[in-house]
């Protein structure tokens, strides 16, 4: 079973994925999935066979909550090509996504949050006009195993930020590597 498929009490994580994405305005939702992740795909599609069985059982409460899933969103699958790291399935996803603006959340990555979360980045996004990243506190021991970003405030909960390399043996600062002006053509 693929990780994004555990249930957290009565569905998996990814359903509770695809409904803050639904309850922040999202309605084509691009599903990137590897060879062994099909049981993604069948958990959101019609289920006509779960459907006649419900209505032979007599169990109708159910029918319409297996219908509401299925019915969430759009949904677009595509394949991954690869495990390339974190930004191969947007690599994948371009030419579905084309130049328009989106969001890339993980399908393992269960945030409860009032607004969502991804709600709250697309009005920053829709503000500021640039990139937008959510971003947690980690304790100073797990620091090496994460993505780090220096913050300066430029709001309440919200900041410009720069993206660190947790092994600095490698970059002491991303900002280094990659100036701003770069970030828009990253994946062009």
């Amino acid at each position: 079973m693929p990780k994004e498929m555990l249930p957290i009490v009565d569905k998996p994580v990814i359903q509770y994925v695809v409904e803050e994405l639904v309850a922040s305005g999202i309605t084509d939702i691009v599903i990137v999935t590897g060879w062994n992740k099909r049981a993604i795909e069948d958990h959101f599609d019609y289920p006509n066979e779960l459907i006649q069985t419900l209505k032979e059982q007599g169990k109708h409460e159910l029918i319409e909550s297996v219908k509401k899933t299925a019915e969430l969103a759009n949904f677009i699958y595509i394949r991954q090509k690869g495990p390339y790291g974190n930004g191969t399935p947007v690599l994948c996803a371009r030419s579905v996504i084309g130049a328009e603006p989106f969001v890339a959340i993980w399908g393992d990555e269960f945030i409860y949050a009032h607004p969502p979360r991804a709600k709250q980045c697309i009005d920053v996004f829709e503000k500021y006009g640039d990139p937008v990243i959510s971003a947690i506190r980690v304790p100073k021991n797990d620091v090496s195993r994460y993505g780090i970003v220096e913050v300066t405030e430029i709001e309440k909960n919200v900041g410009q930020a720069w993206l660190l390399c947790p092994n600095t043996r490698y970059f002491s600062n991303f900002r280094d590597a990659w100036p701003r002006e770069k970030w828009r053509n990253l994946v062009n």
